[in-house]
Order: structure tokens, then C-alpha cells, then sequence
């Protein structure tokens, strides 16, 4: 217990960690106060012009709907035939869409919560996870570059517990600090819908996919956090971690990307990182692959594929802990003086 009070002092008394604190606050500031700036609450006769654009999209998804099926039996009306329409009509069904138009769509200059609360809680979550990988990072990089660890050790001389001590520390730390962070966002956001521009439909279905995405969006922070801790222990750095990501994105994610498209390979999509994670993060994501219709003819080919959460939770979980069981194990045989 003392090794992990002593470890959360150190935490929060580090300068950086203050440092990025500071700019997650101005960039949640700047956020809410543009949001407040570009909104007002809409008046009655904006409401009744929005409802009746919306009612109108509504009709045309339900007309397109019904030439379809006509179509399909047959009876579609004279003047229609050159309407492009599905080979599965219940791709246009109104009925099975995810959502359908509403009048806080056609709104100009009102922010509408239950619209914009997911875009702005993708927009936390893509700051908490840089903002744990540098801190996790820094953290432990920091120390083993100034001799902090080999003093910590002379009072506890046990590498394994005292690693797996500022590891713990740090994923509770970050986590802790993403959760305040997330309710205090979300909930001012919440109060400017109400005061200055919209609610929308805060329905039970809206809560409930807005809170799986937070789920997924803590589980993501506490990832990235544990594999910046991972690199910077293995290369005794912070800017090794750095130089990591640095490298795999501009080596991998954008140079084999291009190689994989200039020789035609199949689905390179599968091999990014960045592809899981989106697959993750939203509990799935659709790619194309156009080599699969090489040879189909004239006939219909759908080439596109889809990765969904299971495998991408997989793939996240199994590189951290291969980064974090090599971190243990460089630590506890190499020499840190």
C-alpha cells in the first residue's frame, strides 16, 4: 500500500501529467465555448419548417420503398423505370433504416445533443488515448532514465512488484481521471442542448449505445496507456515509445498500405492496426475488397467485409499483453544502471 501511495504522488506531481491535464481542460474549454458560440435555442417557426422537411424526406424513403417492391411484382408505375433501385428492397425499407429523419436534421446553427454526442464523445476519447499513451510513457520512461526506479528499488528491492506497482498506479490514475473527464464533458454538453440549443430524442437505445461506446472508448485508453508503459520500459525511453508509434504508423500504416494497394494484395485492410481499433471502437467496420469480384462477370458482387468488435477486442488485448510480458521481462533481467 505505502509503494502505491508513493507511486500516485509521484504520478500526479510529475510535471507533464499536470501539462496534459492543462491542455485536455483548454481543449474541452474551446470545444464548449465554440459549441455555445455557434448555437441558439430554435424558435417555434424554425421547428415547424425543420419537422415539415423531415416529414417530407420521410415520405420520399417511403415512395422509394414502394416502387421498389413494385418493381419486384412487377407493377412499377410508368415514369419510374429509370429509377435506380436495390436488388433487396429492404436495403431502402424505412422500417429497418437505424434512423430516420428528424426535424433536429434540418436545424441551422442549433446544436442538437442527442446528434452531436456521439462525434464529441469519439473526439474525448481520441484525446484520453493519446493523452494515456504519452502519460503512460513518460511515466515510466522518465524514471528509468534518471535513475528514479534503481532508487525506488534500494527501498524495494523487488523489480516485478515494483513495475507491476507503477503499471497498476498508472492504469488507475488515467482511468479515474477519464471517467470525471467523460461525465464533466458530456454533461456540459448535455446542459448547453438544454439551454441553448436542442435535446433531441434522448431515448433509452440513445443512452445505451452513447454508454457502450464510452465502455469501449475506457477500455481503449486503458490500451493505449499499457502499451506507451510497455515501449518506453523496453527502450528505457520515453522517446523510444515514440519513436515506435512514430515509425509503425509511417512505415506500416502508410508505406505497406500504399505497397499492399500497388500490388493488388486482398483485404489489406486486415492487416492495419488502425482497422481494429475502428472495428472496436464503433463495434464494427465495413471495408471493400475489390479483388473479390475479379471474375463474377456482369452479375451482382458485393466485395465488401466487415470486421466486428470480438475479433478487434482479440487482436488490441493479445499486442498489449505480448508489449507488457516483454516489458517484465526485459525489466527483470537487464541491468538498470
Amino acid at each position: 500500500m505505502n509503494l502505491v501511495r508513493a507511486e500516485l504522488e509521484r504520478l500526479s506531481a510529475r510535471r507533464f501529467v499536470q501539462l496534459m491535464i492543462v491542455l485536455l481542460v483548454l481543449a474541452f474549454g474551446v470545444t464548449a465555448a465554440t459549441t455555445l458560440a455557434g448555437s441558439h435555442r430554435p424558435t417555434s417557426s424554425e421547428l415547424i419548417t425543420a419537422g415539415n422537411l423531415a416529414a417530407q424526406e420521410r415520405q420520399k424513403l417511403e415512395a422509394t420503398y414502394q416502387d421498389c417492391v413494385a418493381r419486384v411484382n412487377g407493377n412499377l408505375q410508368p415514369g419510374t423505370e429509370t429509377n435506380y433501385f436495390p436488388a433487396d428492397c429492404s436495403e431502402v425499407d424505412p422500417g429497418r433504416m437505424e434512423r430516420l429523419p428528424v426535424a433536429a436534421d434540418y436545424l441551422i446553427g442549433v446544436f442538437t445533443f442527442a446528434n452531436q454526442a456521439r462525434p464529441l464523445l469519439y473526439f474525448l476519447i481520441a484525446f484520453l488515448v493519446l493523452f494515456g499513451f504519452l502519460i503512460g510513457a513518460s511515466y515510466i520512461g522518465a524514471d528509468l532514465n534518471s535513475g528514479g526506479v534503481v532508487n525506488l528499488l534500494l527501498w524495494r528491492p523487488r523489480r516485478l512488484t515494483v513495475l507491476g506497482a507503477k503499471l497498476g498506479t498508472l492504469l488507475g490514475g488515467v482511468l479515474v481521471l477519464s471517467l470525471l473527464a467523460s461525465a464533466l464533458y458530456l454533461a456540459t454538453f448535455w446542459v448547453i442542448g438544454q439551454t441553448a440549443g436542442l435535446a433531441g430524442g434522448l431515448t433509452g437505445t440513445f443512452w445505451r449505445e452513447l454508454g457502450q461506446i464510452h465502455g469501449r472508448g475506457m477500455v481503449l485508453v486503458l490500451l493505449a496507456t499499457a502499451t506507451g508503459f510497455a515501449l518506453a520500459t523496453l527502450g528505457r525511453h520515453t522517446s523510444a515509445a515514440l519513436g515506435a508509434a512514430a515509425a509503425y504508423a509511417v512505415v506500416w500504416e502508410l508505406g505497406a498500405r500504399l505497397v499492399l494497394q500497388i500490388v493488388d494484395a486482398a483485404r489489406p485492410d486486415q492487416l492495419m492496426l488502425t482497422s481494429y481499433l475502428g472495428a472496436w471502437l464503433s463495434g464494427e467496420a465495413h471495408f471493400y475488397d475489390p479483388r473479390a469480384c475479379i471474375g463474377s462477370g456482369n452479375g451482382f458482387c458485393d466485395g465488401s467485409y466487415t470486421l466486428t468488435w470480438g475479433p478487434a477486442l482479440v487482436v488490441l488485448l493479445g499486442l498489449t499483453a505480448a508489449l507488457t510480458t516483454a516489458a517484465f521481462t526485459a525489466f527483470r533481467r537487464r541491468d538498470l544502471i
